[in-house]
């Protein structure tokens, strides 16, 4: 059986993107780099909404000669043994990366009962809105955040709104950069 988590990368204001939808303020440096591949190793299945998988659909790729770095090389690896789940109504299915992609139009939450009851490792849901109706409905066990230190004043939230948690801290690293990696999990 595994568990599901919810991990995202957050402005102290508690967006992953600010109002123009943009998220390259929260590019993490080499060592939060490394604690997402060390995270990483521990998921067996991802489950993301649209935007999110055509973002990450670049570490299916095979890089060009040395352009990668071997943490990146490794991360790319992890990505490609994952079992994919992506929730779109306007993704076509030819667009998928690989044969563990899976395409559903919308992700019942029995289904990701099911998903997570029969998987052999962390099921990790990835972005926001896909996370938003488990977060809701008190699904998610664990929770990570990638605090970086930067207020962008508005955009998409990284919690739904009207959502109250009472959640105990498991564990957090402070990086060199001044973001944090902090670990809360479900009372």
């Amino acid at each position: 059986m595994g568990i599901l988590t919810y991990a995202t990368t957050v402005s102290l204001d508690g967006y992953v993107a600010d109002a123009t939808g943009d998220f390259q303020w929260s590019a993490p440096s080499e060592q939060v780099f490394s604690a997402h591949l060390a995270r990483m190793r521990e998921v067996s299945t991802e489950i993301l909404g649209r935007k999110t998988y055509e973002l990450m659909r670049y570490w299916g790729s095979e890089p060009d000669g040395d352009q990668w770095s071997s943490d990146e090389r490794e991360f790319a690896g992890q990505w490609q043994n994952l079992r994919t789940v992506v929730v779109s109504s306007t993704l076509d299915p030819d667009q998928l990366v690989s044969e563990r992609d899976t395409l559903l139009p919308t992700l019942a939450l029995d289904q990701l009962r099911e998903m997570v009851a029969e998987a052999p490792g962390v099921v990790e849901i990835f972005g926001p809105t896909t996370a938003a109706p488990a977060i809701r409905a008190g699904l998610v066990e664990a929770f990570e955040f990638f605090i970086v230190p930067k207020v962008v004043g508005g955009g998409l939230r990284a919690l739904p709104e009207g959502v109250h948690l009472d959640l105990r801290r498991t564990d957090h690293t402070v990086f060199d950069d001044g973001s944090i990696r902090v670990r809360y999990i479900s009372r």
